[in-house]
């Protein structure tokens, strides 16, 4: 009796990437065309895109995340929760701290890690929205601030000051979200408003660069109608214990604060440097197919993976959006290959538009070319993450964990 080996299929990583080519996978695929095995660090996954909620307090940390056993079909699919220390394409195994996994084919999604562009002292003495813990340990930060500012003697100002780094999407959208818990907390400690610094740091000449001019316009005025206080065209050159020194032309600036949250770098996974990919901060340029230069058998995408822009040779931008459409096409091109079949497809975005949420109550975005500020910008914006819930999880998920009050 000859017994025939299925293919063995790992994906790193549950992130949005790596989690839609698992949903893929396990519903196209019959039990025995392969076994799929997926590794991930924790036993969740977690939204990426509302981290920042949980940041500034506003949303309790267990609504941002859910139990990856919970969404895979046990009689396909192995869950093997480990930490990634290595990939050794050569012997086509995955290393990790203590035990290590052979694979046949292998998708590499394993989400970015924060890039402080070696400025010094900003890893140490800064915060980074990037994980679920990360998000917990900056709202309890922010909240021993205001609840220690009247009971440690001398009344401190520099407690009440918080420094944002970076006004892309994601420094912007906490912003939204700091100027709402703001109030709650200045209740809370018997604190006047007018007490509480709000400053965000950005490099250029206006936050969320490449977006459309209007809607930043927008954006900035809203936020600072609610108290922030931009310094653009404004790098950070150093960061110190509860100090950042922060540089404008020539001049240059000490601003004590006691919450400095870094939000202006994401970069690709280490692993991917230690593992011997030619990248660029973590991130590989993969073919058009997803796969690395060279791996026939090896797929990476999401923050780890660089997709040229064929029609002006730009890069594409990290987003989740752009990952979960990847996590098809890899799931795709996976069937194919196992299926003996070699007409791979090629990665080509859909972008149906971008929403960036300021807080509870405004938004601004632009949806296939349509520009949207206030309650419709926020409606979408809602609609696009309980999509991206039910694209991983069904309708059960999306009632668990979405957001159903569309319009409020």
């Amino acid at each position: 009796m000859i017994i025939l080996l299925k293919p063995k299929i790992v994906i790193l990583g549950a992130g949005y990437a790596g989690l839609m080519t698992l949903t893929r996978l396990q519903k196209a695929m019959n039990v025995d065309e392969a076994e799929i095995v997926l590794v991930n660090k924790h036993d969740y996954h977690y939204e990426t895109t509302w981290l920042h909620h949980a940041a500034a307090g506003t949303l309790h940390h267990d609504r941002v995340r859910f139990d990856i056993n919970n969404l895979i079909d046990r009689n396909k699919v192995t869950f093997i929760q480990g930490t990634v220390v290595e990939i050794d394409t050569e012997k086509n195994k995955v290393l990790f701290e203590n035990d290590e996994i052979s694979y046949d084919y292998l998708v590499v999604a394993l989400g970015g890690e924060s890039e402080t562009y070696g400025i010094k002292g900003l890893k140490e003495n800064s915060f980074a929205i990037v994980s679920v813990n990360a998000a917990r340990k900056i709202r309890n930060h922010i909240e021993y601030q205001f609840a220690t500012y009247h009971t440690e003697g001398k009344k401190n100002e520099e407690k009440l000051t918080i420094v944002v780094g970076g006004a892309g999407f994601t420094g912007m959208e906490f912003l939204g979200e700091l100027t709402d818990r703001i109030p709650k907390l200045c209740r809370d400690y018997d604190i006047e408003e007018n007490q509480v610094k709000i400053i965000c740091v950005e490099a250029a000449a206006a936050p969320l660069t490449g977006f459309d001019k209007d809607l930043v316009k927008y954006a900035m005025a809203y936020l600072e109608g609610r108290g922030v206080q931009f310094k653009l065209n404004t790098r950070i050159k150093e960061c110190q214990p509860n100090t950042i020194i922060v540089q404008s032309g020539e001049e240059e600036e000490v601003i004590k604060a006691g919450t400095i949250i870094w939000s202006a770098g994401v970069r690709g996974s280490s692993v991917i440097e230690r593992s011997g990919f030619e990248s660029k901060r973590g991130r590989v340029m993969v073919q058009p197919d997803l796969r690395a230069p060279g791996k026939d058998n090896v797929f990476i995408i999401g923050d780890c993976s660089i997709v040229v822009n064929k029609t002006d040779n730009s890069h594409y931008p990290p987003t989740a959006q752009i990952a979960m459409q990847q996590g098809m096409s890899c799931a795709n091109n996976l069937i194919k290959l196992i299926r003996k079949k070699t007409d791979l497809e090629a990665f080509v975005p859909n972008i149906r538009g971008s929403v960036c949420s300021l807080g509870e109550k405004d938004a601004i975005g632009i949806v296939y070319g349509k520009k949207l500020v206030g309650s419709k910008a926020l409606f979408m914006k809602k609609v696009i993450d309980n999509r991206a819930l039910y694209m991983m999880g069904g309708a059960s998920l999306v009632f668990k964990k979405g957001k159903l009050n569309l319009f409020s």
